[in-house]
């Protein structure tokens, strides 16, 4: 009886063992990048977006709250750090290449590009992932959280933020902050 329990502790301890995800996630990634002086984090709630004169239809309202927060990680590219940034990178493109991440769209050449990947079914997606990388200013990864978002009712936004309804400032920071890191690091 003893030998049994043993051999039933032992199963369950390989079975679970040999269950578990060895792949990297990205949400993994960013939370160990949280801590990185290297890397430039935002993390926003999409209620930070809405400009305070902002006028929605009842659609985009809905719309925008299927997203519930938006992370950011960039790495940009200062004098010495090209091989960090070639591994850094390197790593979310092994990340964002596994099978549960399925691309929508990838655009770009050898040197700048953007890949647009979701988790989720493609009319109701719980995760948006943009993927850019220049490999003169560094990359970022754009992460929206969110509740059964749609590709379709997103491009719907575009016109809040044509209209100044979704106040974009908030993530052209991260712009800002690359100019900044690069421009001072030729000093």
């Amino acid at each position: 009886m003893v030998l049994l329990k043993y051999i039933t502790a032992l199963t369950l301890a390989i079975l679970a063992l040999t269950g578990c995800d060895d792949g990297t996630s990205l949400q993994r990634y960013l939370v160990d990048k949280q801590d990185d002086d290297k890397f430039v984090k935002i993390d926003l709630a999409t209620s930070l977006l809405q400009s305070e004169d902002a006028s929605f239809t009842e659609e985009e309202k809905e719309i925008l709250n299927t997203v519930k927060k938006i992370n950011v990680v960039a790495y940009p590219i200062q004098s010495g750090n090209v091989a960090e940034y070639e591994a850094e990178k390197a790593k979310l493109k092994d990340i964002l290449g596994q099978e549960k991440y399925k691309t929508l769209m990838k655009m770009g050449s050898n040197n700048q590009g953007a890949t647009l990947k979701y988790l989720g079914e493609e009319d109701a997606i719980d995760e948006l992932i943009v993927f850019a990388s220049d490999n003169e200013r560094g990359f970022a990864v754009f992460r929206l959280l969110g509740d059964n978002m749609r590709p379709d009712s997103m491009l719907k936004l575009m016109n809040s933020i044509e209209r100044g309804d979704i106040d974009a400032s908030q993530l052209k920071t991260i712009g800002e902050l690359f100019e900044t890191k690069t421009d001072s690091s030729a000093m």
